[in-house]
């Protein structure tokens, strides 16, 4: 049983690695009033641009970048049209994702004629898992061995920047003097401009930041969890970041057991896949693919208390005249 849940955890943190970073990409953006409902089309750019640079340079650090810079393009496109002319953010944000699983399908199919899908990476086209120091030696201890041999050692790179990202992303937000601006611009922008600091500059930062982190979680997808790109593979993973978010109160220690959550419903929906229960039967796979989706409504309907967002988010700022 022990082992199981083990397993179960492990499955965990790998499956709620990609909800984490677009959730902490949500949060930069939208603290600083810039609603983005494109963080599931920003992670599937990423993921085919880290994917194709993966598998034609079989590098997966360049693979990486690659994904971010594709990230922080459709990030820019989406700040030029809800900052710089005032476009409406929630509009912006949905041409981001059908953008993304347009060009992606398209741009696939023509360059390598696999259906969409890239070819399969070469071994260094992507992440490998770590073995931490004396993970081996301990793997046959009574719950210590499993407990860190398997849950905590194991991993590729990106899952341990996924999570030393929270404390970090803490850190900026709220010890930092340009996280104090950063949440000063999405709570009251006109006294920001008033400090003479540019609203503007410091949104297209947040949305900068937003595209970066977006990009490494597209590549954990193509270049980490998988070993290439198929087409659409983000499968509403930014939405159910963007749930866990508003889940969180926009909080980065909230957003990381929200996100956490979500991974366990759905390693446990993999896990009892084909599996019977006594006095029920076995219960259809569909039941358990669909669990994270119910619970993201379950939660939006209003079952985490009142969720308040910054009080500028949404609204395009226009400097007052005089």
């Amino acid at each position: 049983m022990f082992e199981t849940l083990i397993l179960l955890l492990d499955s965990t943190v790998r499956l709620s690695t990609p909800l984490l970073l677009a959730c902490l990409a949500g949060l930069y953006s939208e603290r600083a009033g810039v609603v983005d409902i494109g963080l599931e089309g920003k992670m599937l750019g990423a993921a085919f641009g880290a994917a194709a640079v993966g598998y034609i340079s079989g590098n997966a650090f360049l693979g990486l970048l690659a994904g971010i810079g594709v990230s922080i393009g459709l990030a820019l496109i989406h700040g030029f049209a809800s900052i710089s002319n005032r476009g409406n953010q929630i509009v912006s944000g949905v041409a981001i994702n059908f953008l993304a699983a347009g060009l992606t399908a398209l741009l696939g199919q023509a360059w390598f004629r696999q259906g969409g899908r890239t070819p399969p990476l070469p071994e260094g086209g992507r992440f490998t898992n770590i073995e931490l120091p004396f993970a081996e030696a301990v793997r046959d201890v009574p719950y210590i061995g499993p407990l860190y041999g398997e849950l905590i050692s194991g991993h590729n790179i990106l899952v341990y920047a996924a999570f030393a990202a929270v404390p970090l992303t803490w850190w900026i937000l709220f010890k930092t003097r340009f996280g104090l601006r950063l949440r000063a611009v999405g709570e009251n922008p006109a006294a920001v401009d008033t400090a003479g600091i540019s609203v503007i500059w410091l949104r297209y930062r947040a949305v900068i930041m937003c595209g970066v982190l977006c990009g490494f979680a597209g590549a954990y997808l193509s270049i980490a969890q998988s070993a290439g790109f198929i087409a659409n593979m983000t499968a509403g993973k930014g939405f159910i970041a963007l749930a866990a978010l508003i889940f969180a109160k926009w909080q980065p220690r909230n957003a990381m057991f929200a996100c956490l959550l979500f991974g366990f419903l759905d390693a446990a929906a993999i896990r009892l896949q084909g599996q019977e229960i006594a006095g029920i039967g076995e219960i259809p796979v569909q039941f358990f693919q669909a669990l994270p989706y119910v619970l993201t409504v379950i939660l939006l309907a209003g079952f985490i208390g009142k969720a308040i967002p910054p009080k500028a988010a949404g609204i395009p700022y226009v400097k007052e005249r005089t």
